[in-house]
């Protein structure tokens, strides 16, 4: 028992606070250089900030026709930017419906001559206010465009208009994907 309460030698005493002291420097170095990895880091990512080639934008209309009983036309207009150093080429975009259930339904995208065409048949769906989105367009660093894409979704009026939202999906040459998304309580149609 008073074995327990004796003091250490000076000497294993001394081993312990040179001990304590490595522990110490080492804790303290470490989380100095651990900061600055940190802040390294960061800057890296701060400078690659406009090096993501993305769109981001919103509709500001959506428009529906029906055709015939099981056919329907959307024609939506959007407005997107391309925040990043480098330009947007199209190389594809899509229409996308979602329907009250949850189901992801592709439309089939109009061409631009056919969507003048479908302007003049039906004029309740009222002026074509924007040109449409095609392959190739050119969407250059941090420019702001307005386009119209119209697609034809095999299904009734009703269950268009039941959507939980639309989806416009424009894929660049280069591979990147950007989707475009309705607000579901920002509906006009």
């Amino acid at each position: 028992m008073s074995d327990l309460f004796r003091e250490p030698p000076v000497e294993e005493r001394s081993k312990v606070l040179r001990k304590l002291n490595l522990s110490r420097d080492l804790l303290k170095y470490g989380g100095i250089a651990l900061g600055v990895l940190v802040v390294l880091v960061a800057l890296i990512l701060y400078w690659n900030r406009g090096s993501h080639v993305v769109l981001r934008g919103s509709f500001q209309k959506v428009r529906i026709q029906p055709l015939e009983e099981q056919s329907t036309v959307v024609v939506i207009d959007f407005r997107f930017v391309n925040p990043s150093n480098f330009p947007f080429i199209v190389r594809r975009a899509d229409v996308f419906l979602v329907d009250a259930g949850g189901d992801r339904h592709e439309g089939f995208t109009i061409a631009d001559v056919d969507a003048d065409r479908v302007f003049q048949y039906y004029p309740l769906l009222g002026p074509k206010y924007n040109r449409s989105l095609i392959l190739r367009d050119r969407v250059e660093s941090k420019q702001s465009l307005d386009r119209m894409i119209s697609a034809r979704f095999a299904m009734p009026e009703s269950e268009v208009q039941a959507r939980k939202q639309l989806i416009v999906r424009v894929e660049d040459v280069d591979g990147t994907v950007s989707e475009i998304v309705e607000e579901p309580g920002a509906r006009n149609s």
